[in-house]
């Protein structure tokens, strides 16, 4: 008997221990409905509170406060920068490159000129742009932004908004080079016409003035001065394809590099000098290359190397 009241007792606990919640299922019950719901309610209250208090500030006080008053007033407000572009290496770049697009997307189908119509503006390098800004911008990146403003600003000079002019601005060089006109080089009051010329590293300047074609070179004459006859005939190409040479004299002053820099500096600034003196064989000295500065130098000897290109021999031991 004992034994089967103690079996109905088991029984009648753990009925009673089914049907029953626990202490510790209750209350996770109630944190899982309740909690959350309140979480987002007071952080909803929170912020609601921070925007009415801006609000209130914002009316009762016009005047700028310094940071240190805002960070007692609003104590949850946190500094923001004033460009997404921020948190990037390139900040104007990409704050000009966004907006070049967007000024493209806006103003794109507006009615434009042909390129040679347009106003010429001398438009900033990729090395210029990146000393203006400081900042190192990709080439690649660079070529597509440059191009962007160039299609702007083939838009109708009539119609073009203010803003694509503002926007096209940082693009332009300070200086626009197509709007300078060459110095005349007047004949002074002894007839004399100068000219100056350049190659390698030697420089030159002529006079040239009417007489029977005497020429002197640093007070020597041509052949003392060049013993190569090809130096001889480069110093006078000017004035020998123009059938000059018997027309003028020459006094020249050569310094600098060796005797083929001198001689081709000289005919530059020989030729520049008959120009002045005759407008109209301008076309044609330019056309015999006797006008045209050649930029060519010497490469210069790396570390390293023999020369500027030449390296040491291999040894393999």
């Amino acid at each position: 008997m004992s034994t089967l009241r103690n079996s109905f007792r088991c029984l009648r606990d753990l009925r009673a221990t089914a049907t029953r919640p626990s202490r510790s299922s209750a209350s996770s019950s109630l944190t899982a409905s309740t909690k959350p719901n309140t979480r987002r309610t007071f952080a909803t209250t929170v912020r609601r509170d921070d925007f009415r208090r801006l609000e209130q500030a914002a009316e009762e006080n016009s005047m700028e406060t310094t940071p240190e008053e805002a960070t007692v007033k609003f104590p949850y407000l946190r500094p923001m920068p004033a460009s997404p572009s921020y948190f990037s290496r390139h900040i104007e770049f990409n704050d000009s490159f966004v907006l070049v697009q967007d000024l493209t997307r806006k103003y794109g189908r507006l009615p434009t000129i042909p390129p040679n119509l347009a106003e010429r503006v001398a438009w900033k390098t990729k090395e210029q742009y990146r000393l203006a800004i400081g900042e190192a911008v990709k080439a690649r990146d660079y070529a597509a932004c440059i191009g962007l403003v160039k299609r702007l600003n083939q838009i109708h000079p009539d119609i073009m908004p203010d803003e694509v002019k503002e926007g096209i601005r940082p693009f332009k060089r300070d200086i626009n080079i197509y709007l300078n006109t060459p110095k005349p080089i007047p004949v002074d009051r002894f007839g004399r016409s100068h000219g100056v010329g350049r190659r390698k590293s030697s420089t030159a300047r002529a006079w040239l003035v009417e007489g029977t074609g005497e020429v002197l070179i640093n007070g020597k004459t041509i052949n003392d001065a060049f013993g190569r006859v090809h130096d001889r005939e480069s110093a006078l190409w000017g004035l020998k394809t123009m059938e000059r040479m018997d027309k003028y004299n020459v006094w020249a002053l050569v310094e600098g590099g060796g005797t083929t820099g001198q001689a081709e500096a000289l005919a530059m600034a020989i030729a520049k000098a008959l120009a002045v003196h005759e407008p109209a064989l301008k076309t044609p000295l330019r056309k015999a290359g006797c006008l045209t500065r050649d930029a060519r130098k010497v490469e210069r000897k790396k570390p390293g190397h023999v020369k500027a290109r030449k390296m040491p021999a291999w040894v393999k031991r």
